[in-house]
């Protein structure tokens, strides 16, 4: 692919902010510790979203540990060519971001420095999570690809695997109460393995090479 110039109409984001984002360590740091505190992120706090948040701790630890990239994805990052950073707008609270964020950087970590990843939190970030809306809702978490030389925009996904968010939507269709959604869901995510993920993401990627 060839570089065009950066510039302010083409730039998701400035490189200052980038630089100001999280990376996935530190991410995972501001977890811990306001975890530790009795706190996760966003300004809203609860007894329920605190539950939600200890729950999606263990679940990033453990995918963290287990995540095993398919073939394909790792041919895919073979023939990557570019620089990217991909950008992920994401919460502690948010079980759909546990269940996904760990893959998206285990790929990236696996990309020989073609993939870097950088993290935003929503509701830090509203002007650049309102650019990225789902059926008009803040719907997360979400992955903007961006060249690394210009910040333009090459691709986006989020904010569920397809066949997770038919499951959402049709749930929500019949008014099912929210703790059954989310509990659907993420029985889904423990059968499914990350495999519709991976083949996802390696749909993005041959966009990029």
């Amino acid at each position: 692919m060839s570089s065009t110039p950066a510039s302010a109409a083409t730039a998701v984001l400035t490189p200052e902010r980038l630089a100001a984002a999280y990376s996935y360590a530190a991410y995972r740091q501001l977890l811990d510790e306001l975890l530790a505190q009795g706190l996760t992120t966003g300004p809203n706090q609860s007894e329920a979203l605190l539950h939600y948040a200890k729950l999606n701790e263990q679940r990033m630890s453990r995918l963290d540990k287990t995540v095993q990239l398919l073939p394909e994805v790792t041919a895919e990052l073979a023939r990557l060519q570019g620089q990217y950073v991909w950008l992920v707008i994401t919460e502690g609270w948010c079980g759909d971001a546990a269940q996904l964020v760990p893959v998206i950087d285990a790929i990236a970590r696996a990309s020989g420095g073609h993939l870097s990843t950088r993290y935003l939190l929503r509701d830090e970030n509203l002007d650049l999570m309102d650019r990225y809306l789902t059926n008009g809702g803040r719907a997360i978490p979400k992955l903007v690809v961006l060249r690394a030389d210009t910040l333009a925009e090459v691709a986006q996904w989020g904010p569920r695997p397809a066949p997770a968010q038919e499951l959402f939507l049709g749930l929500r269709a019949q008014q099912a109460a929210y703790e059954d959604i989310k509990t659907q869901v993420h029985t889904w995510y423990a059968k499914d393995k990350t495999l519709h993920t991976q083949q996802e993401l390696v749909a993005l990627l041959r966009q990029l090479a």
